[in-house]
Formats: structure tokens, C-alpha cells, sequence
């Protein structure tokens, strides 16, 4: 099938009868509704069933047939004449549907959602040879507009060229996705179920972007409502009376398999308790700066351990793909967080108390099943704090990967944390397991429609990708137009806002910027060099080059400046000659030779 896309008028149309040599069925939108799809199938469309329409002339943007000639759609009173090159073609819908505008200030934009309506974008497709798709979003207002070109020869060279190097291999990527806290799951299901099923769809359908890792606290964490973990009766060592709770087999974990039922991708699952249960703490509180009982190795630490190995017994089945799990949330003694931050693991359980905890657990264990589902297990902390693994310890025999959080980014560098960290220890991997706005004590919770904080996700997101980092996860999926609930009131900002006065939610800037990512990097994709080969003096752009598993090429470019910037991107098949808007992300894909 050979696609044209164009645009169309303002003023709605008329639907089109199925009248025509094969099947031909179609529908004039209003304008933004998405873009047509022709294909080369002869026939004709003739009806008199059309009513009182005005006359009205569509141009197409693109060339059509051999010689590039453009084609002209007719709608009128009488009927319908549709000829290129005198060749008729047929009609098929669109599925995309557009962003809903609503303005919270100037070029502060969100996207509407309720329960009859919500933007969708088509499933990715790859263009034909010597074609590229691009998706732009921006601060005026686009929001992943697909358009297509054609690759140039070389006669003509920007002042900036990005060359691609598929030669040059890094990481390869796991994926992208958010969290489903107790906060998200409150929100989420105090819609509407229709409206809940467009906010799910947004997220994990191919008609949505695409998440595939999807967070989960063990137990609850700073965003819920109330304060427990699974084994709350005192000195239950045996953990005789462990279980979930209403949260999870209520809230958390069918969300979950909603996601997975909505998703063509497999989803897999991060899993993190925010603290052990407060009698196995030496402040016996649920916040501040307590640790485990005792030394690594005893019956407080074994306990512990067995605690991870109830909880995946006890949801084995229950989850999709087994989890990636981390030994706690944030296990530092920063100060600044310890109002909600519940579990500190000081160095010495880190290193020798995984070690014996987890050797004794999982070596001694006859839980064989759910034990060998564990993907990894991950140490957990900000990039400014990131621990040193020494090769000494037997406690590598059981870390797979390292996770980091961005609140610190300000102060460290990312040079300075996580690059050096992949040096030290290149075979672990890095994930970013959360980030989100709003969470430093000077700034906003929520800002509707604000494009910065966007730009915020967007620039941590191509900063990880280049150290190494294989995923990106937000933090909670949906909050409330405060930034919660949650009982430490440490209110944030997220990517989605549930009004659940009008059933609504709120695409802000941050769902659009993930998407950009998240959409078109599937899992298996793999980080390749991307040089400048002709460079400016003033060069604001920030981007990342990745080959999909198809073997497509992926690159996304950012420019957070208040200018337009011209620039090339170079592969084998020649030289793509673009431009980039201030304030805006794009999104470039095309197949490669």
C-alpha cells in the first residue's frame, strides 16, 4: 500500500457510502482528526446521499504516483470524484484522534480526556525506503504530529550534521514506564470506568505510548493513604501471618492486568518495599532513620530476605513476567527525605548483609519456582550516592544492575555519578527507576501544562540513555489535582492528572515527552553513536541514536532553546535536511539499507 498523508479543512464534512469497485470506506474529518491513508486500489466514488454540504477542495501535500504529481479530493453536493493521475484510490480512516486543548495560562497546554474522549496516535509504522517519519512535539501546542520525507544527497550540508554510527554498540534497552503507587490506583479507579479504560489505553496500548516496565511497591510507600507492610504483627519471625493486602488484590495488582491485557508488548514488573516492618527496625517507627536489627546474618536479617521470598510466592502467577527487584527504596541516610523515607540500609547490610541474607534465603530456600523468576536485584539509590560494589564481596553474586533516582541531579553531575559508576562496574546494569517534578521543597507541586518540566524528563532521559542506563521509569502514573494523596504530604507533580469532580484527566507536556521515547524504543533496541560531522558554534541540540530490533534506526532530538535550529541527520541512504522549532522534541525513524 503506497500512503499519502495531507491535511483538511476546518468545518466537518460528510461520511461516504461503501459504493465503489472493491470496498471503499471513509470519512471527511475536521481538520486535525488525524491524516488519510490512499491506497492503489481502482475504483470510484459516486453518491447523491451526501445532503446539504459545501462545496469544498483539499490539496495534497505529497506527491502521488510516478511522477510526483499532486491529486485533488472533490466533496460536494452531487458526490464525491476522487482521481490521481486519473487512477481513483481508496479511502481508509485514520485511527489517530487529536489533543483535546485546554490552556492553563500561555503555552501552558494540557490534553482533555474523559470517558467518550481521548487523543490516540496510530500504532508505529516503518516508512518505505528512502523515507523518514517524524513526530514533533512542542510548547505551542503539537503533539507527536507525524509528518514524512525523503532522504537528500549531500550536496547541500547544514551547519549541524549528525551522522549515525550503527558500528559504535552500547547498552541494550529494557524499556520505559511509570509506577503504580496506592495514590495512582485511588485515582485511576475513581474514574469512571470508561474514562479509566482511556487513561489505562493512553499508557500501555499501541494506540497509547506504549509503556512496557510498570513499578510496584511492596506494601505502601509515601503515596498511599494509610501506613503497613505484609508482615505488621510483631516478632513473626516465621512470617506465619504474611499476606497482601486489599490495596494490592483490589487496586494495585488488577490495574496491573488490565495494563498487561491492553499491551501488545510484554510488560515486566519492578518491585521495591519502602520499609521492612517497624518491629524488625532499631527506631521501630515507620519513618526517619531506622535500620534492621542487628548484624547481617541474623534472625531479624533472615527474615527479611524471607520477606522478599513470601512475596513472590504469593503473587507468582499474579504478576506478568518476573520482577526486577530492589532490597529498598532511597537506602541512604540523606537527611532531607526523612520524613517519608522509611528503611535506611546502611553499607554494611548493603554489601555483606545481601550476601548472607540472600545466600542463606535463596540457596537454602525450596521455593526453586518463583526464586528463579527473579530477574535482578537491584541496589537502589540517588546518583549522587551511588554505592562501590568491591569485587571481593560475595554480594555481586546477587546484583545484577544498579538503580538511581534523579532528585540529586542538580547537585552531581551525571558525568560524575553514573558514567563513572559504569566504569567501575561495566557489567552491572543501570536503570533509572524514578524521577518526577514538583518534588523539591521550592518548587510547585503541579503545574498544569507546564512544557519545562517536559523538557526536565526529556534531557534526564537522553542524559541516561548516553551513561548507559537501560530504562527510564516516571513515578506515579495518574495524582490528584493536588499531587496525591499521600499521607507524608510530600504532594508532586505527574505525566497524568485525574479532576475527578468532572471525570476528566489531564495529558500534561511530561506523558508527551516519555512518549517520544517510550513509543518508539521498544524493548531490544540497542544505543548506537551518533557524531557530528559539521558543527556550529552554538549548538543547543541534545539527542541519542538507538537500531530497533527490526533494524530500523531511532533519534530522538531535544532543543530546550528559544530558537530554531536547522540541522541533518546522515546514514547510509543519504542525508535527512530538517529543523527543529524552539521549545520542542522530535522523534525520527526510517528504515536503514
Amino acid at each position: 500500500m503506497r500512503l499519502l498523508r495531507f491535511g483538511f479543512p476546518a468545518q466537518p464534512l460528510c461520511d461516504l457510502p461503501r459504493e465503489a469497485a472493491g470496498f471503499l470506506e471513509s470519512r471527511c474529518w475536521r481538520a486535525g482528526f488525524g491524516e488519510w491513508r490512499f491506497s492503489g486500489s481502482r475504483g470510484s466514488l459516486d453518491t447523491s446521499e451526501l445532503g446539504s454540504v459545501p462545496a469544498v477542495e483539499l490539496e495534497i501535500g505529497i506527491g502521488v504516483g510516478e511522477r510526483g504529481d499532486p491529486g485533488r479530493l472533490l466533496c460536494n453536493r452531487a458526490g464525491v470524484q476522487l482521481a490521481l493521475l486519473g487512477v481513483p484510490v481508496a479511502l481508509v480512516k485514520p485511527r489517530g484522534l487529536p489533543c483535546n486543548r485546554k490552556y492553563f495560562g500561555r503555552d501552558s497546554i494540557v490534553c482533555v480526556c474523559n470517558s467518550t474522549y481521548c487523543d490516540t496516535y496510530d500504532p508505529v509504522s516503518l516508512p518505505r525506503a528512502g523515507f523518514f517519519t517524524k513526530y514533533e512535539s512542542s510548547k505551542t501546542g503539537k503533539r507527536l504530529a507525524q509528518s514524512q520525507g525523503t532522504f537528500q544527497d549531500r550536496k547541500f550540508m547544514p551547519d549541524i550534521v549528525l551522522a549515525l554510527e550503527p558500528t559504535q554498540r552500547y547498552q541494550i534497552v529494557k524499556g520505559f514506564g511509570g509506577s503504580v503507587t496506592d495514590s495512582a490506583s485511588i485515582n485511576i479507579l475513581s474514574l469512571t470506568p470508561e474514562t479509566q479504560t482511556n487513561l489505562l489505553r493512553s499508557y500501555f496500548s499501541e494506540d497509547g505510548i506504549e509503556y512496557n516496565v510498570i513499578r510496584l511497591p511492596m506494601a505502601s510507600c509515601d503515596f498511599s493513604m494509610r501506613l503497613y507492610t505484609y508482615a505488621d504483627r510483631p516478632n513473626d519471625y516465621e512470617l506465619k501471618h504474611f499476606s497482601l493486602v486489599e490495596e494490592d488484590v483490589k487496586m494495585k495488582i488488577p490495574l496491573v492486568h488490565r495494563a498487561k491485557a491492553m499491551s501488545k508488548k510484554p510488560i515486566s514488573l519492578f518491585a521495591s518495599p519502602w520499609t521492612s516492618p517497624i518491629w524488625m527496625k532499631t527506631n521501630h517507627d515507620w519513618k526517619g532513620k531506622g535500620s534492621l536489627k542487628g548484624d547481617p546474618g541474623n534472625r531479624v536479617h533472615k527474615t527479611w530476605a524471607n520477606y522478599f521470598i513470601s512475596y513472590l510466592s504469593i503473587t507468582e502467577g499474579s504478576e506478568p513476567r518476573g520482577p526486577l527487584l530492589t532490597q529498598s527504596c532511597d537506602p541512604d541516610f540523606h537527611s532531607v527525605t526523612a520524613a517519608f523515607r522509611k528503611l535506611i540500609s546502611a553499607p554494611l547490610f548493603l554489601f555483606h548483609g545481601i550476601q548472607t541474607a540472600l545466600n542463606w534465603t535463596i540457596c537454602g530456600t525450596h521455593h526453586f519456582g518463583p526464586v528463579r523468576q527473579i530477574h535482578s536485584v537491584v541496589i537502589q539509590d540517588d546518583e549522587a550516592d551511588i554505592p562501590v560494589l568491591s569485587e571481593d564481596s560475595q554480594a555481586h553474586r546477587y546484583i545484577h544492575g544498579i538503580g538511581v533516582h534523579w532528585y540529586l541531579d542538580f547537585i552531581a553531575p551525571i558525568d560524575d555519578t553514573v558514567g563513572i559508576t559504569h566504569e567501575m562496574f561495566p557489567d552491572y546494569f543501570l536503570f533509572s527507576t524514578e524521577a518526577c517534578a514538583g518534588a523539591q521543597f521550592w518548587e510547585r507541586d503541579v503545574i498544569l501544562g507546564d512544557w519545562d518540566r517536559g523538557n526536565r524528563y526529556s534531557r534526564s532521559i537522553l542524559e541516561n540513555l548516553n551513561h548507559n542506563v537501560i530504562g527510564w521509569l516516571d513515578w506515579n502514573l495518574a495524582l490528584d489535582l493536588e499531587g496525591g494523596p499521600n499521607w507524608a504530604k510530600n504532594y508532586v507533580d505527574s505525566p497524568i492528572i485525574v479532576d475527578v469532580a468532572s471525570d476528566t484527566f489531564y495529558k500534561q507536556p511530561m506523558f508527551y515527552h516519555m512518549a517520544h521515547f517510550s513509543k518508539f524504543i521498544p524493548e531490544g533496541s540497542q544505543r548506537v553513536g551518533l557524531s557530528s560531522i559539521k558543527k556550529s558554534a552554538a549548538c543547543y541540540l541534545e539527542y541519542v541514536a538507538l537500531i530497533r530490533p527490526d533494524g530500523a534506526a531511532v533519534v530522538i532530538v531535544l532543543n530546550r532553546s528559544a530558537r530554531s535550529i536547522s540541522f541533518g541527520l546522515s546514514d547510509t541512504m543519504g542525508l535527512i535536511v530538517t529543523d527543529i522549532p524552539p521549545n520542542s522534541i522530535q522523534t525520527y525513524l526510517w528504515r536503514r539499507e
